[in-house]
């Protein structure tokens, strides 16, 4: 049984939970979700300064880790130490900065205006936290997507429960090391053991918010997991994000832009280009560049870049499978490889590659690629490209190269998803003043500074009466005087 302050109705979900054939793991995991529960009032009435002190902690926990944790994503999925620098820890140590200069003044009421029926009263919106948190997060980006969620969760005075990917296991076990020395388990524990059974059982405790990145597939059942017990939640998804080249374009910056993001982490992130759309007019120029980029980022040639300690692998033989696949399939049905194509089992290697003589119909186009394949299809006119786009679901991230805001403009309020980039790819993720979310099948919800601590937190309204107001003048009975009012009333209303 867990104990818990929360009456009836969340005893009997506890009694619900418990009753469950559950081994030692989810025992584990209820033990630690009942401390978090008995602790979460005293968290929750931490002040501006106790919470800078533990996101201090939490910092120098970071850098302590700084490098078993380049060495873990090494050994899990060959990811250099330069991009697990660039893309994971120092944009994670920019959000804890971001947080902790801005925390003393989120934190406090903020007071709103009042209609002038009700004067005498003062109204202001609370930000008080949402209680006991459950953050999982995905293998791609497994240390950012884990602690910038954590950093907006410590900020808003919750108590949290991570769950790192299980397909990474050497960066889940860094991870828990920080988490180890940062916080005591009664506020923040991280559950590392591998398997479903763990994901599942976690996701049956009532939890008041969940915070996923992952599929949108996974997403579903996490969304109905809330449910179960009227939690929020925040998911980030993914989908196929759009690059536009349009005719007014900087070719040479497009082409170079896109082969950096999409080739990043081998393609296996959610916000990068999933395929590139370019006006037949400057579809050479494009792939010149882009060629010219892979040659200076990873070799010259296949040999070099498959040699290359820049370029990372396949998350595992799934991964590598699926995508081996789809490319095959692509060039089975008439797609033709500009550069790249080179597939090596043994290391689960996929080439930076890049396909043209792709149709919107090629299975290339059937879902998030998530991998270092790169298809450009051709257009004539924007609305065709709009169209297609948003036939496609609201992605996670649409980019436009464009001299023309006209045409970004018009692409703008044509098309629909979480994040726009003009003339650069993915570093609108790095804005800590930016949120960062998705819509429809790319997710629901943001964070990233201000927008996260709002996401770990309730917005309680508060009016508060100083003195006798209008209002009470319409107090029963309803005499002639009242009636009297009301025409007054409605005269000034309307």
């Amino acid at each position: 049984m867990i104990l818990n302050p929360r009456g009836p109705a969340v005893k009997q979900i506890d009694e619900d939970y418990s009753s469950m054939n559950s081994g030692p793991l989810l025992a584990e995991a209820q033990r630690v979700f009942s401390l978090q529960q008995a602790h979460r009032w005293m968290v929750a009435q931490s002040t501006a300064r106790e919470r800078i002190a533990r996101l201090d902690r939490l910092r120098a926990a970071i850098v302590t880790h700084r490098d078993a944790t380049c060495e873990a994503m090494w050994q899990d999925f060959h990811k250099p130490a330069a991009e697990v620098q660039l893309t994971e820890i120092q944009p994670t140590l920019i959000e804890l900065g971001h947080v902790r200069a801005h925390l003393a003044e989120w934190i406090q009421p903020a007071p709103v205006d009042s209609p002038w029926v009700l004067m005498g009263t003062r109204s202001e919106i609370r930000y008080e936290p949402r209680g006991v948190v459950l953050i999982m997060a995905p293998w791609n980006y497994p240390f950012g997507l884990l602690l910038t969620p954590l950093i907006a969760a410590v900020a808003a005075g919750n108590c949290a429960i991570v769950r790192p990917s299980e397909k990474v296991p050497n960066t889940a076990a860094v991870l828990a090391r920080i988490i180890g020395d940062a916080f005591e388990e009664r506020e923040v524990a991280c559950f590392t053991e591998p398997g479903t059974e763990l994901a599942e059982g976690l996701l049956t405790l009532p939890f008041d918010h969940i915070f996923f990145t992952g599929s949108p597939r996974v997403g579903r059942l996490v969304l109905q997991a809330a449910s179960a017990h009227l939690a929020s939640a925040t998911l980030e998804l993914g989908g196929k994000s759009p690059l536009i080249v349009d005719e007014t374009a900087d070719v040479g910056k497009a082409g170079e832009r896109a082969a950096w993001g999409k080739y990043v982490n081998a393609g296996q992130t959610c916000i990068a280009p999933d395929y590139a759309v370019v006006h037949e007019r400057v579809l050479p120029g494009f792939l010149d560049a882009a060629k010219r980029a892979i040659a200076k980022f990873y070799g010259r040639t296949e040999e070099e870049r498959q040699a290359s300690g820049s370029f990372a692998r396949a998350i595992d033989d799934a991964a590598f499978e699926r995508l081996k696949t789809m490319l095959a399939d692509a060039l089975g049905t008439g797609a033709s490889v500009e550069i790249g194509g080179l597939v090596a089992d043994a290391e689960r290697y996929i080439a930076p590659t890049i396909l043209t003589n792709v149709n919107w119909e090629s299975p290339a186009m059937e879902g998030e690629i998530f991998g270092p394949i790169l298809p450009v299809l051709t257009f004539r006119s924007l609305d065709e490209v709009t169209d297609r786009i948003n036939r496609l679901g609201k992605p996670l991230a649409l980019y436009m190269f464009s001299r023309s805001q006209a045409n970004i403009e018009r692409v703008l309020r044509q098309t629909s998803s979480g994040g726009v980039a003009i003339n650069t790819v993915m570093v609108h993720f790095a804005n800590p003043h930016l949120p960062f979310g998705g819509v429809g099948e790319s997710g629901q919800g943001s964070y990233h500074g201000w927008y996260g601590f709002r996401a770990f937190s309730h917005e309680r309204s508060v009016l508060m009466q100083r003195r006798g107001g209008l209002l009470r003048m319409f107090d029963p009975p309803y005499t002639r005087k009242t009636r009297f009012l009301m025409k007054v009333l409605r005269r000034v209303i309307g």
